[in-house]
């Protein structure tokens, strides 16, 4: 299990905008969303898709949309490992699938 709350890349999206001292209308216009989106990005309440972060890659230029990608990943295994019973699923012991792995 990681050992660090990774943060939602919709904190770095904030950043971005504050820094450049970008509205939220402005850069949802800039972006092609609505504004309503962003608002939920930025406050971590909708996951980076595939599609918005090349998006943000194109609009910010430096991050690039793996990087994007890679932040949402490490964000959504860090929440869903805290909530996961490792009881709940019992491992595979079969020949068969050990052979697949």
């Amino acid at each position: 299990m990681r050992m660090y709350n990774p943060p939602h890349p919709g904190l770095l999206v904030k950043e971005f905008l504050d820094g450049a001292d970008v509205s939220l209308t402005k850069a949802a216009k800039h972006l092609g969303i609505s504004r309503y989106l962003l608002l939920r990005i930025i406050k971590c309440q909708t996951a980076i898709s595939a599609e918005m972060a090349l998006r943000l890659e194109e609009a910010f230029g430096a991050t690039k949309a793996e990087t994007w990608l890679k932040m949402q990943l490490d964000y959504d295994l860090w929440q869903a490992e805290q909530k996961h019973e490792k009881s709940i699923v019992q491992p595979f012991y079969h020949a068969s699938v050990s052979a697949m792995v």
